[in-house]
């Protein structure tokens, strides 16, 4: 029986860069309209599975795979065009990357690109994603400056609305806040919040204590292998495996 509330069904996934395993014979799911955190060290496979997600690991010619990734039961390679998958897919990276353009022209970028050429609706969508990503208040009266003119942390935002723009149906995020202010952090978190009521989020963070904030459950990864998945409460209090806890507790990583 199908369980339409898995958005995300990973299944005997294994990721190779010129032979070397990256992931290892990974097997889970991610829940429709939750945050699911990622955590674990450097080199534990977290971001390589965040960008398979997407097929950003096909730019890679070292990169290989096997088993299989499905979004609404069709498998991303076989059954998904990647252009359409990436539209699906969106991806916010560690360091806010804006055009050099107005925040307007940022937003509109990519719904022009899909065709859709009617200004009021433009507005529309700009409008809409800049609420989504809380950024509306700071930015309304300053649509036609130039998006370098921002904050490193409502750089951020904006990079979320550019993504949502697309009306994807999972957003990745990988380090969102890693070189933001605890105030920017904060208001990033509180968009994730609110973002997990239309969308499916997952998080990669180094950051446990984020990731205790603000995950419906919590993956931990080390050395390519997914040790433990649970509900973030469990993670942070009670981890089944002892190498959960010693990462959580600080003992390594």
């Amino acid at each position: 029986m199908v369980n339409t509330d898995q958005k995300i069904q990973i299944q005997n996934l294994t990721v190779t860069y010129a032979g070397v395993p990256a992931l290892k014979n990974a097997n889970f799911f991610v829940q429709e309209n939750e945050i699911l955190g990622i955590i674990g060290p450097a080199n534990s496979g977290k971001t390589t599975f965040l960008r398979t997600l997407n097929r950003l690991n096909d730019l890679d010619p070292r990169y290989q795979y096997s088993g299989e990734v499905l979004i609404d039961q069709k498998d991303i390679y076989r059954k998904w065009n990647v252009f359409e998958l990436r539209k699906k897919v969106g991806m916010v990276f560690a360091l806010p990357s804006p055009l050099p353009i107005s925040i307007f022209e940022n937003l509109a970028y990519g719904p022009r690109r899909d065709g859709i050429s009617n200004r009021k609706r433009l507005e529309e969508i700009v409008e809409q994603s800049l609420k989504a990503a809380f950024l509306w208040d700071e930015a309304k009266d300053r649509l036609q400056e130039s998006a370098m003119k921002l904050s490193g942390g409502q750089q951020q935002r904006l990079c979320i609305a550019r993504t949502l723009a697309l009306e994807p149906e999972v957003i990745l995020f990988d380090e969102p806040c890693s070189g933001l202010d605890p105030i920017s952090t904060a208001k990033i978190e509180d968009a994730m919040r609110e973002l997990k009521k239309k969308y499916t989020l997952i998080l990669v963070t180094n950051n446990t204590k984020q990731a205790a904030r603000v995950s419906d459950r919590v993956a931990f990864f080390l050395m390519g292998e997914l040790v433990e998945i649970d509900q973030a409460q469990k993670i942070f209090t009670i981890p089944k495996d002892k190498r959960t806890e010693g990462y959580i507790s600080g003992r390594y990583g």
